[in-house]
């Protein structure tokens, strides 16, 4: 991989803006035909990509790439397609009092973006946020994970072959090229990865006033009413724990749980996951961890929870291999709170297991630590399910259901505080790469209301002010 150097970053970006000069506002059609290129593309290149990936990761499930890396996209731009004329159709405001103009908003691109991606989801996490961009009217600028190689290969060949150089550009690099790309004058700036990064980033655009967008990740939790049958909810938390092998940002993180409720847990959650994973880590459809050193990483969490004698309990016989950066999920009986599993986030196949005596006790627990960017409710009780999404500050939430409120293309995804700051997906995600410019329109011929309040003062003036202040 070749790197970039600062200077050749600043003539690539330099390029694009001006260019963009060359098409500030490009047409319904043409964004239309841009969007539909890259559809065709995505459909041409998906066995590419899942071929891609799992070379990247040493085995990535293919049925993992098509579900979560590739449909979301093609998805994202079928809805895109149907929705972009109403959202780039100005939108008429009321005028001031007195006033006789008309006003309205009109959304313009904002310019030149940068999409920073992470490894975990490197096609829905460029290109989603790519599919935004364009509808929006933007050229962009794509750094991707220094982790996915051959994915980048592909993903790089699938955009030159419906972009040109001039309109979507490709960045690869270690963490030096990723720092001088965020320190570019960029018009609109997202990022996707951890939270002590995204500080590093905002530092890197603050610097620009670049305005940004970050979307972070954090602890996750799922609260398992006393009410909800357990086997339904394993059934849906098994899920958002098994996709990616849980290198998701919204993966369920721990789980609160009823006292007395541990044994049918365990016990239902092991027995779907067999059923699901019948080879355990030789299972053709369980995804492996990325790299070394995050199976490393998930390694030494698990091991400290062993080593000061939590019960941990693998979820299939065939547990761990090395040699395959392999490992199934593995339940963590209440760890201790200031745990390693319950500090940082997991990004993998743990799940600890917290327990408590009354619902308001796991809410609490959860409003005491930093907002996380999913929220998860297992309960049919619906003033508890009424409580929990007023009173639980989070990115997104799922009642009854975990991780699929991110392939809602009509409903933004964001985090909060820790978690992100700002949102995109459909409308939302128009409007992020948008600048929203009032238009106020004075015909020259109409009474000028600047005469009524200006400075000149007579009694005339003082009555209608004090008529309106009344």
């Amino acid at each position: 991989m070749k790197t970039l150097s600062n200077e050749q970053l600043v003539a690539i970006h330099a390029r694009l803006k001006t260019h963009y000069q060359y098409t500030p506002m490009p047409s319904l059609d043409e964004r239309v035909l841009k969007l539909k290129a890259l559809k065709r593309a995505l459909q041409s290149f998906s066995q590419k990509l899942c071929l891609s990936l799992d070379k990247d990761y040493g085995k990535r499930s293919h049925q993992d790439t098509l579900v979560a890396d590739v449909l979301p996209c093609i998805g994202n731009i079928d809805h895109t397609l149907s929705q972009l004329e109403s959202w780039m159709a100005p939108c008429k405001r009321n005028p001031p009092l007195l006033s006789s103009s008309t006003v309205e908003v009109v959304y313009q691109p904002k310019g030149v973006v940068g999409i920073v991606t992470p490894w975990n989801f490197p096609v829905m996490l460029s290109i989603g946020p790519l599919i935004s961009a364009i509808a929006a009217g933007n050229l962009a600028m794509i750094k991707l994970s220094e982790f996915t190689p051959h994915t980048n290969q592909t993903i790089t060949k699938m955009l030159a072959s419906c972009f040109s150089e001039n309109e979507v550009v490709v960045i690869e690099g270690e963490a030096d090229v990723a720092a001088l790309f965020t320190s570019l004058p960029f018009d609109h700036l997202l990022f996707t990865g951890s939270t002590s990064v995204g500080r590093l980033v905002m530092k890197s655009a603050a610097e620009n006033l670049t305005p940004l967008t970050l979307e972070l990740g954090g602890k996750s939790p799922v609260i398992v009413a006393d009410d909800v049958d357990i086997e339904m909810a394993v059934e849906r938390i098994i899920y958002g724990k098994s996709l990616n092998n849980g290198q998701v940002c919204v993966a369920p993180d721990y789980v609160l749980l009823p006292e007395g409720k541990e044994q049918a847990f365990i016990d239902a959650y092991c027995s779907h996951y067999q059923r699901l994973y019948t080879h355990g880590v030789d299972s053709d459809n369980l995804t492996g961890l990325i790299n070394k050193r995050q199976f490393e990483r998930i390694q030494t969490l698990l091991e400290h929870e062993v080593a000061v004698g939590r019960k941990v309990i693998a979820c299939h016989g065939n547990a761990i291999t090395k040699d395959k950066q392999a490992m199934v999920t593995h339940l963590i009986l209440n760890p201790k709170e200031d745990s390693p599993v319950m500090s940082e986030e997991i990004f993998g196949p743990l799940l600890p297991i917290m327990t408590y005596s009354n619902v308001e006790q796991a809410i609490a627990f959860i409003t005491a630590r930093p907002r996380p960017l999913a929220l998860y409710l297992m309960s049919e009780n619906e003033a508890l399910q009424h409580q929990v999404a007023a009173q639980v500050h989070s990115g997104g939430m799922c009642i009854n259901d975990c991780v699929f409120h991110l392939a809602v293309d009509d409903a933004p995804f964001g985090g909060i505080g820790e978690s992100g700051k700002g949102a995109y997906h459909g409308k939302e995600g128009f409007l992020t790469f948008s600048h929203a410019k009032t238009v106020m329109k004075t015909d020259a011929k109409a009474h000028n209301v600047s005469q009524l309040i200006g400075p000149e003062d007579n009694e005339f003036k003082r009555a209608v002010l004090a008529s309106l202040c009344a």
